[in-house]
Formats: structure tokens, sequence, C-alpha cells
């Protein structure tokens, strides 16, 4: 079984508390946590889970993924996802320099469809091909769309711009998601796409949620809302509302404001239930198992791990479901198995998770906490849980 080191974010939690010259007792005391946790993380003990790493960022005043290592290089490293980052960040950089005469693209209309495509890659994790297409797709979009202007042109780099952000987050990059997601306002704005820049207000609301900072993200619901407003009453505008609103939910819940959560998922299960499944919709996977989904990790972020895990066993996910959102679900589900003492079935689904989306679950710090938890109960790690340690780097 791989022996503890100091690579793990309790440890790396340890470090910075000492360069703030914080005693445990003195951070435990401005913490929404007991001293006793904050203890067991620091040596190892304990998982440190999202919300309270979250919390620690804050009072340390440094990023989230300080303390959690990302993105984790080594690893990245050796599936040679790495080396795909750079070629992504120069392609987002192309946004105003307007047409290069060097560049032979490829029809608009073949563009426009490789933008839904590489969507698609994304929801089915499969991140490898995505990353290695998706500069290429970004440059010749930035050509074309400013050679010959038009609202599909740019909506097709608004996604290109969503699909960059997408894969930086799955793979730690979060200075990079956020320079995607400025970009993807950019381009929205000019095809005029209420709902798309909705969208971006979505996702800038779940960076802030990682970081802790609950206000900022329910503004920023609050300001998506008010931009697909803007749009004509249309099953894509309800979608995106809806899908606001599940974003919305999560934060109430780490936020433990329950009236602002039930409200939020009252209303997307309102919306859902005139949709339906809307996966369709820019690839956001809303409709009513989304809903029940959202339900699930509400009880998650507010620790009510048995509620969460009835909720888990009962359901039922549609086959239609992206296996991005299969396997998020897996790593909650693990989450509350490991919480309630059901260890086994804790590594069955993350053994699931990895099956369906590896590369997701490999940079999934929720999954790396969770092996890391499991590592520390078992007395005599099986060898199933010893290969999926060693697989996360541990």
């Amino acid at each position: 079984m791989p022996t503890r080191d100091e690579n793990h974010t309790g440890a790396r939690i340890k470090e910075q508390r000492r360069l703030a010259r914080m005693t445990q007792r003195q951070m435990a005391d401005v913490l929404p946590y007991s001293y006793s946790l904050l203890n067991q993380v620091e040596c190892g003990a304990r998982p440190a889970t999202a919300d309270f790493v979250a919390a620690c960022a804050k009072v340390l005043n440094v990023d989230v993924t300080v303390l959690t290592g990302q993105p984790y290089v080594t690893e990245l490293q050796r599936d040679r996802l790495a080396e795909l980052i750079r070629p992504i960040r120069e392609a987002l950089d192309l946004y105003d320099l307007g047409v290069n005469p060097d560049l032979t693209a490829r029809p608009a209309g073949e563009l426009i469809a490789q933008a839904d495509r590489m969507c698609a890659e994304v929801r089915a994790t499969h991140l490898r091909s995505a990353a290695r297409q998706l500069p290429d797709l970004i440059a010749e979009l930035t050509h074309t769309a400013w050679a010959a202007p038009s609202s599909e042109l740019w909506r097709a780099l608004a996604s290109t711009y969503r699909t960059a952000h997408d894969i930086s987050v799955k793979l730690g990059y979060y200075d990079l998601s956020s320079v995607a997601l400025d970009r993807m306002g950019w381009a929205a704005e000019r095809a005029s796409s209420p709902c798309l820049g909705a969208v971006r207000q979505y996702m800038r609301a779940l960076v802030y949620f990682r970081e802790g900072e609950y206000r900022i993200g329910q503004r920023l619901i609050a300001a998506g809302r008010e931009v697909v407003g803007q749009a004509d009453q249309s099953r894509e505008a309800l979608a995106v509302t809806g899908q606001l609103h599940l974003g919305g939910s999560v934060i109430a819940a780490r936020a433990a404001s329950e009236a602002a959560l039930e409200g939020h998922l009252a209303e997307a299960g309102a919306i859902a239930a005139r949709t339906g499944d809307a996966s369709d919709v820019h690839w956001l996977s809303f409709g009513p198992a989304n809903v029940d989904l959202h339900r699930m990790s509400a009880a998650v972020e507010m620790r009510r791990y048995d509620d969460a895990l009835t909720q888990a066993r009962k359901m039922r996910l549609p086959t239609q479901l992206a296996t991005s959102r299969r396997a998020h679900f897996l790593i909650d589900k693990a989450r509350c198995e490991m919480e309630t003492g059901h260890t086994e079935g804790a590594l069955t689904s993350l053994v699931e998770a990895r099956r369906l989306a590896p590369e997701q679950t490999r940079y999934h710090p929720a999954a790396r906490e969770t092996i890391t938890g499991l590592v520390h109960l078992s007395r005599r790690a099986p060898d199933t849980l010893h290969h999926m340690a060693s697989w996360v780097g541990l």
C-alpha cells in the first residue's frame, strides 16, 4: 500500500497556516469547523472536503488550488496531458488579432459542426481528444469570424471557449479556465446571444463556489437570470434559467441557506417539468434527472451524508445522461458511502467512475480525497484500493 507522505491537502493546509503564522487554535477560531477536524485533516486522518478546503483558503487568503495541489502536474505529465495546455492557452490569446493571412480555414459550416462535437467530446469525458483538436479549431473560428462575421460563427467561437473552460477545470488549470470564460463572454456579446451570456455567468458562479465566495456566486446567478431574461421565451431560455437555479441551489447549500436552496430547487423542478430532458440545450444536462442529482449534491454539500446516500440508492439515471455527469454522481456517492462507513461501496463507486471516465476521475479532487480517506480507514487495504491510490499518485 502506498505510504502516506506530506503530499496531501491536509499537509498543504498545515504548511500555509504556518506561513501565515497561525496556530491550529487560532485558525480553528475563525473557521466554521472545529479544532478537532482541522487537526485531523492536517495530519491526514480525515479527508479534506471541498467546503472545508474553500473555508481554509479564504482564511489563509490563498487560492483553493494552492491547498489541493492542482494541477496534478506529475500525473498530467505522465498522461501527456500537460503538453496539451500550452496550445490552448496560446489559441485563447488570438481573440483580438483579426484575420490571419497565413491561415487556410475549413468551411464555416464544418467549423460550426466541430464546435458542437467538441462539447460532446467533453461530456463523453474524451478530454485528450478534445484538447488536441481545440487549438486549431479556435484559431480557425477566430479567423473566420473576423473575416465573415455572423451570429452563428460567434456562437460557435463562444462554444469553443466554453470547451476550453471545461477542459481546464477538469484538469485543474483554474487560471486558464477564467481566461476562457472571459473570451466566452466576449464572443457571446458579438453573437448577440443572451442565453450563451447567461451560461457564462453560471460557469463564473461555479468558479466562486469552488473558492468559497458564495455571495459573489449568488450575485452571478442573479446576473445570469437577468441576462437570460432578455432572450425570447423559448425552450432554450427555459433550460438555461433552470440550470442557473440548479447552480444557485448548490451555492445555497454550501452557504447553509436552506430557504434559498429549496426555492432554487422548486423553480428548477417546475421548469424541468415543462422542458423534459433538455440535455441538447448548450450541453447543460438540464432536465428532471439533473434536478434530482442537484438535490442529492445539496445534501452532500450540507454534510447530510445519510440523506444523500438514500437518494443516491433510489436514483435511476437515464441512459442519455452525459458520462461526465454520471461519473460526478458516482464520485459524490463514494464520498457519502465513505462518510457513512460503507467503505466497500465507496471503493466500488470509485472503480465504476474510473471505468466510465478515467481522465475526469483521476483529476477530480473529491475522488482523490475520498481515496485518501479510504486508505486511512483500511487496516488492510484490498488490492483494488492499492491500485486506485497508486493510479491517482498517492
